[in-house]
């Protein structure tokens, strides 16, 4: 800060202040914030790859699955439709039977 005397102007010289602790220890605590938010997000980052894995694998047994049942429905339509081929031609008979019983009995 200048100083004023009655003759002349004096200027003081400040010498620059050492670097508090305090602000050495912000630093160090920046610098700690820092690297634990690195290593957060590296285990985010661990447990979505684990994640992702675990989803791939049940959707392919997912699909596994529906492609069985797809096939097992194939194979119960082809049978529904072999007793429904039966359950016509029974019909059929007994439309024969039917027919031939009124002709050769109630008559």
């Amino acid at each position: 800060m200048p100083t004023q005397s009655s003759s002349s102007h004096e200027v003081a010289i400040i010498p620059f202040a050492p670097v508090p602790v305090s602000v050495r220890d912000d630093a160090d605590q920046l610098d700690q914030a820092g690297q634990s938010i690195l290593q957060l997000l590296d285990s985010v980052a661990t447990v979505a790859e684990q994640n992702g894995r675990r989803t791939l694998n049940i959707a392919q047994k997912l699909l596994h699955h529906l492609y069985a049942a797809e096939d097992r429905i194939a194979e119960l339509e082809a049978e529904a439709a072999t007793y429904q081929q039966r359950a016509e031609r029974a019909e059929q008979w007994l439309l024969r039977v039917h027919a031939e019983i009124e002709n050769r009995l109630l008559r």
